[in-house]
């Protein structure tokens, strides 16, 4: 496929809303001992799960390296819609190791390659090998039929920022200046290269995001459009909860600011579990960690969120943790989003990986961008 060297921005391209038609998304199938308890023995099936829900409105396709791929190709051999590409990574976080999908006015898709260290390199970054997963956009670019812009020189992750598609994006300080990814670029070199790279006009910096969230707090645990200038917010009323003063600094911002076309946002409040969800002794012992990869303790608690909820063409992927916040958080959506089903996925084997459902998928907008290439499909 082609590569550009100017930026998507001076091509006419930009970054739409997740909540816009698109062909279908990426995922990436768990395996990685020191992520997943039991070798992903039980993040598999919610992956599975989590796929065909997807399907029912999307295609979707699934990395697995080469020798996975036959027992993955069994494990969706009756779903059509779904399909495995033969693409090693180094772990299953295909938002943030994916391609950046930009769209024209004429529909043609392109994807942006960004520079993936693990969430932080040697500063704090989560492990000490990534080369596979800083080479995954590029392959699925190549699988897809997708021109792709280099941005290589630039250390981003697709789950650190937010389109609402109309140039206005969002983004948290806490990650984007953190040590470990640009660090030699001010904030207004970086809110610069994301516009001429996303097609934005505008970036909202958002201050904190998910307490305790090991990727220095990615924006799509905390706060993510639902609308054109409406966004959700994970809160909670618990004055004692450390979520709680990191939410009021994001709300006083979202109060503060205006997107690019200088509307007002709407709020809505996106409780967070009430009960922290932590991971347990069971669940370390089946880990298994490489050396220089970030390790557990017994009863830390885990980034749970119900704001990490993805959205097909069809419906709401969304988390749920058995808490009494569940079906609160379920009603919200289904009235923010009354012409697309909810899907209600038990998450916690996700968030004891690390991350989230918004995180292992990556989408892909609708458009002319071209089919899978030759033996990349099931």
């Amino acid at each position: 496929m082609a590569q550009h060297r100017l930026t998507p921005a001076a091509e006419g391209f930009h970054m739409p809303a997740e909540y816009g038609p698109h062909r279908g998304c990426v995922m990436i199938w768990p395996v990685r001992p020191g992520s997943w308890p039991y070798a992903g023995a039980e993040a598999q099936p919610v992956f599975e799960q989590i796929a065909r829900a997807i399907a029912d409105s999307e295609e979707v396709w699934m990395l697995a390296a080469p020798e996975k791929a036959g027992e993955v190709r069994a494990v969706f051999a009756d779903q059509p819609r779904i399909h495995v590409l033969e693409i090693p990574t180094d772990d299953a976080w295909a938002r943030d190791v994916g391609p950046t999908c930009v769209v024209n006015d004429a529909g043609e898709v392109r994807g942006i390659d960004w520079q993936f260290n693990a969430w932080g390199g040697s500063f704090d970054g989560l492990y000490a090998e990534w080369q596979q997963d800083n080479a995954a956009a590029r392959a699925i670019c190549d699988a897809l039929g997708m021109d792709c812009y280099d941005m290589q020189h630039f250390v981003l992750e697709g789950g650190s920022i937010h389109s609402a598609g109309e140039g206005t994006l969002l983004v948290t300080e806490a990650c984007l200046l953190s040590g470990g990814r640009n660090p030699s670029m001010t904030k207004e070199e970086i809110a610069h290269t994301l516009c001429e790279s996303l097609g934005a006009e505008k970036v909202v910096w958002l201050p904190r995001g998910i307490w305790g969230d090991e990727t220095n707090e990615h924006v799509d645990n905390v706060c993510a459009f639902v609308g054109p200038a409406q966004v959700v917010l994970a809160w909670t009323d618990d004055e004692n909860d450390p979520q709680r003063p990191l939410s009021e600094a994001c709300l006083e911002t979202l109060e503060r600011e205006t997107d690019a076309k200088g509307r007002h946002f709407t709020v809505h409040k996106l409780p967070i579990p009430k009960k922290p969800v932590c991971i347990t002794r069971r669940e370390l012992e089946g880990m298994e960690f490489a050396p220089g990869e970030d390790t557990r303790e017994v009863g830390e608690r885990l980034a749970a969120s119900y704001v990490n909820f993805y959205i097909s063409n069809g419906g709401v992927i969304l988390p749920q943790f058995g808490d009494e916040q569940d079906e609160p958080a379920a009603r919200l959506l289904a009235r923010l989003f009354p012409e697309r089903k909810i899907y209600p996925i038990p998450a916690r084997p996700i968030i004891v990986g690390g991350g989230n459902i918004h995180c292992i998928t990556q989408q892909i907008p609708a458009g002319k961008a071209g089919q899978a290439q030759g033996g990349a499909k099931a």
